[in-house]
Order: C-alpha cells, then structure tokens, then sequence
C-alpha cells in the first residue's frame, strides 16, 4: 500500500508516529539472537511428543549447558505456539474389600532418603477397543523410578507375584524396605504376604478408600495416561501395549523431573549410588 499511498497518510491512519514506525522497521531487520534456542526449543517439543511444557524445556536447556531464564523459555514457547498438550485427569484405581489389613506404615510420608528404602505398588486399567488392560507397577519413592511391573488381560494374583519376583531379584533380603499398597484384595493375600515376609520386607496399607494415601502411585498413573493414553488416538490394544512398554522405559531413563534436580530417575539414582 506505501507504493499507493504516502507514508504519512498510512500513519496517521493506523496512529503509529514515525519513530515507532522507523524504530519497528529497524528491529524486524536484526537478526534474532534466540533463533538457535528456539531451534532446540522445537527440538526438544518434538523429540518428547509434545509432554513437556516450558518448565521441562528450560531444564532440559540447562542440562545441554545453555543459560537462560525459565521466563524467557516461556515467552519464547508462546512465541512459537508450543504448549504442552498434556492435562492431568483424576484416576481412580481398582480396590479390593477383604482379607487382612497391614498398617498404614507410610502415613503420607513419601520422602525417602536412599533408594530401595519405600517403594509402593498399585493396578490401572486401561480400556481400548473393546479389550482391557491391566499394568501392576512398584514404584521406589527415592526417585520414581519404576522397579518391575507386569501387564495382564486380567487382574489376577500370578500377575503381582510376578512382578515382585523381578523387584526382589534387584533386591537384597533383609533390607527392612517398606512396601505400600492400597487394601486391594491381591495385597490382602497370603501368597504376597509370605513374599513380603520371607524377603523381610514390611507391608503398609492405604486407610480403605483414601487414595491421598497413596497418591505418589496415583500421580504416576495420572502422568502415564495424560502422555501417553490421552494424547493419541488407539485403534487396538496390542499397538497400546507396545506403547505402553517403551513409555515406562522412556520415563525412567529419559523423562526428566525438576525434583530431581532437572535429572531422569534412573540418572538419579546413579549420581546418587556414586556419591
């Protein structure tokens, strides 16, 4: 339009001085300084299908040795039109209503200063194309790393004796490692306590329909569907499950936590052991 008209009736009609205007030219024209962060911005959006927002991104910045402000990651992420795609749901998990109680050893306190000192364990379902799903992790409460974990068709006993036979393989006897549950039925059975007591290892129970009890379990599986179930659209359980598989492989070797100093769980628990 400036070939059209003059440059001062455009102005005056948008209310822009001509030292704004000249000022805004001149800025358009310089190079942008933040091109090669925005590069690895994009980078690190994508290679994380879009679950980290710009908290994650800034650590993760950090760690490949870059100085920048979390603000200015942020501004930049608007900027680019990148927002974390992913959005906590509530999750409810299965509970089961007989056999024997343990006490409630944990308490709410989910701190533990050295791996293997709590670890706490629960089942989701997973409902897809007419078939279901069941994951039985352990989680450790050091660094939430997952320690073993079973999937099944059906929620069954043999799935979470599984499971606890690949953690104690990892697992000295006599550590007096305390293992959390809710009241399920299967964490009422003799068959896993005798585990648990052969091993020497101290049961704890969740009070009877209290998840904030074990709500470090509750808020894994509320991460693992907001990134993985709810951001892609199955067509069958079996691509799920392979999904499911390497995206627990991803969260303990990959997926890095501000808690744990912008480190993945397993990266932590080797600078620990190393200390």
């Amino acid at each position: 339009m400036r070939h059209i008209y003059p440059l001062k009736d455009l102005l005056l009609l948008a209310q822009i001085t001509k030292g704004t205007y000249y000022y805004t030219v001149k800025r358009l024209k310089r190079p942008d300084k933040y091109a090669t962060i925005k590069d690895e911005i994009k980078n690190i959006f994508h290679a994380h299908s879009g679950r980290y927002g710009y908290r994650r991104i800034y650590l993760e910045l950090r760690n490949r040795g870059h100085s920048i402000n979390h603000k200015t990651v942020y501004r930049l992420m608007k900027e680019l039109n990148l927002k974390s795609m992913v959005r906590i749901k509530k999750y409810r998990s299965y509970k089961g209503d007989f056999g024997q109680i343990a006490k409630n050893l944990i308490d709410r306190n989910f701190h533990a200063s050295e791996p293997n000192q709590k670890w706490t364990t629960d089942i989701t379902e997973f409902s897809l194309a007419g078939e279901k799903l069941y994951l039985s992790p352990i989680l450790d409460m050091f660094n939430g790393e997952i320690i073993s974990y079973k999937l099944s068709k059906h929620p069954n006993l043999l799935q979470v004796l599984d499971m606890l036979e690949d953690a104690f393989s990892k697992l000295p006897d006599n550590t007096n490692l305390i293992l959390h549950s809710d009241q399920g039925w299967q964490y009422q059975n003799k068959r896993y306590q005798d585990k648990l007591m052969q091993k020497g290892i101290r049961q704890s129970m969740s009070r009877k329909g209290n998840c904030l009890d074990n709500s470090i379990m509750e808020s894994f599986f509320g991460i693992l569907k907001s990134e993985l179930l709810y951001l892609k659209k199955y067509t069958s359980m079996s691509e799920f499950e392979q999904d499911l598989i390497n995206y627990i492989d991803y969260y303990n070797n990959k997926r890095i936590k501000s808690k744990l100093n912008g480190m993945s769980p397993s990266d932590f628990r080797k600078l620990h052991q190393a200390a």
